[in-house]
């Protein structure tokens, strides 16, 4: 296993949805409506119209459904365009942060909720940033329910697990579930408990050498505790077995940070990450159609629209 790090980039990648949370203005025409997905927690689901094949977009961490407004309506003339507001943000339902409320795939079930209650018919999932691992969740347990993904910057390492460089969360959820799995029953628990000796090593490694990052880093500010559930949502995906489009931003435009010694060193960083996320998915999706957009902002879609739609279109043509 190779040495396992957690870099500012990583940070900077993975939370910049919440870091510029601000939503542009409402200004595109589309209906509002809210879908009970469990007790007490409704979403708020846009409709901007359309017809044809069901099109969703799902935001990043601390975005909401409107920051497609200037997006999702170029997609109209073929397709009916929705998109969901994830649980804890904008005017959807806010349960706890504990106990699993944000687990992975209690987004993804969050989503396959609105398929059902609107019937919505295998729609193609767009998503942007920690969007990806909502994508992969539905793909990975219901291939059935979707017949293509659109990853937007998002088909990073918690979209789908990268061995060689595995993340402290998606580990600790694995122990979780084969714990879970053992007091459940009905499994060979002597195999099962192997299984969990070499699980419970390798979290023990990626623990070590993230703690010795961590260390090293300058005090960051706390995360809400949304967002600490969601980084510790984060749940180990290796198969995505429907169509998928993977855009990257690599590597990332990184103009609006100041000059300093190290800011070339970060960018260096970048590049490697966003290059080694690449081909991970490539490596474990061969089907996928893989897009990078060097210099482009992480917000992909806002920044080179033109060319992200064009590549979209190209993908949506070739779905059945």
């Amino acid at each position: 296993m190779k040495k396992i790090t957690l870099s500012l980039v990583t940070l900077v990648v993975l939370s910049a949805s919440e870091l510029y949370a601000q939503n542009p203005a409402n200004h595109s025409p589309h209906t509002v409506q809210f879908v009970s997905v469990e007790k007490d927690v409704k979403l708020e689901v846009l409709d901007w119209g359309g017809s044809g094949k069901p099109l969703i977009f799902l935001a990043g961490a601390g975005d909401t459904a409107h920051r497609f407004d200037g997006f999702a309506p170029r997609f109209t003339k073929q397709h009916h365009v929705y998109g969901i507001t994830r649980r804890g943000f904008g005017a959807s339902g806010s349960p706890a942060p504990v106990n699993g409320n944000y687990s992975a795939d209690r987004l993804g079930d969050d989503v396959l909720a609105v398929l059902k209650s609107l019937e919505i018919n295998r729609p193609v999932l767009v998503g942007h940033s920690m969007a990806g691992e909502e994508l992969s969740s539905v793909a990975s347990r219901f291939p059935e329910k979707v017949s293509g993904l659109i990853y937007l910057d998002a088909a990073t390492n918690f979209a789908l697990d990268d061995p060689e460089h595995p993340l402290l969360a998606v580990e600790m959820n694995d122990i979780k579930r084969r714990i879970d799995e053992i007091e459940g029953g009905g499994v060979d628990e002597k195999k099962k408990l192997l299984e969990l000796e070499a699980a419970v090593a390798r979290l023990e490694t990626v623990l070590h050498h993230d703690n010795v990052e961590v260390a090293k880093m300058p005090p960051l500010p706390p995360r809400s505790p949304i967002g600490a559930a969601l980084n510790f949502g984060m749940q180990k995906y290796t198969s995505i077995p429907v169509p998928a489009l993977a855009i990257y931003a690599c590597p990332h435009n990184w103009d609006r940070l100041p000059d300093s010694p190290g800011k070339s060193a970060l960018m260096a960083d970048d590049k490697s990450r966003c290059a080694r996320w690449a081909d991970n998915f490539r490596q474990g999706v061969p089907s996928a159609r893989i897009v990078m957009i060097p210099n482009a902002d992480h917000y992909v879609y806002l920044s080179n629209e033109a060319q992200v739609a064009r590549e979209m279109n190209d993908f949506l043509d070739t779905l059945p």
